[in-house]
């Protein structure tokens, strides 16, 4: 498996600070705004911008963590049962404008699943969505709203958001994928 690395911890730390400031762009009364973090590094990610907002603009924003894995359209057609995480959702999706969070933007299969699964906890106003890493190769007519960096990929690849709090470093990568390597 060949790596390349694409993005360092700073580029990353600049990419959350661009985020908490675009997330606030257009809101004079930030209250009705939420921040969903999708399992598993997507909630990271969420958590940083959050800091970020804080940090910045002193402002409390909400924030929940979404897992889609039942909602996938593909769960019951692979071999194993899905790995089910956490879905936190601590505050009422009535009439709010949410920010989606997830690390990389594929297909566009997990953020349809995702916008569906938000559907069955409430109606809010609107949804956004942020990634980290675009790679293309869409399946659905799903686009970022935000995003850290657009990267050409292909099918052979993946790509790999790295947070220190699960991996050790903070980083991303592009990685090979060898014929027959189920990663």
């Amino acid at each position: 498996m060949k790596k390349a690395k694409i993005m360092t911890s700073e580029d990353l730390d600049r990419v959350y600070l661009r985020f908490a400031h675009q997330f606030l762009e257009g809101y004079d009364d930030t209250s009705q705004l939420a921040i969903v973090g999708m399992q598993t590094r997507g909630v990271y990610m969420g958590k940083r911008i959050l800091k970020e907002i804080k940090k910045s603009f002193d402002a409390e924003i909400d924030f929940g963590v979404l897992d889609v894995a039942f909602y996938r359209d593909d769960y019951r057609s692979k071999f194993k049962m899905p790995e089910v995480k956490v879905t936190e959702i601590p505050f009422d999706l009535y009439d709010r404008d949410i920010v989606l969070v997830d690390d990389v933007l594929y297909t566009g299969r997990t953020v349809r699943s995702a916008m569906e699964a938000l559907m069955s906890y409430g109606r809010p106003r609107s949804i956004r969505f942020c990634c980290m890493v675009d790679r293309g190769h869409r399946e659905l007519p799903v686009s970022a709203d935000y995003m850290g960096q657009y990267i050409p990929t292909y099918e052979n690849e993946e790509v790999r958001l790295k947070v220190k709090e699960l991996d050790g470093e903070d980083a991303v990568y592009v990685v090979e994928i060898e014929e027959g390597n189920d990663e």
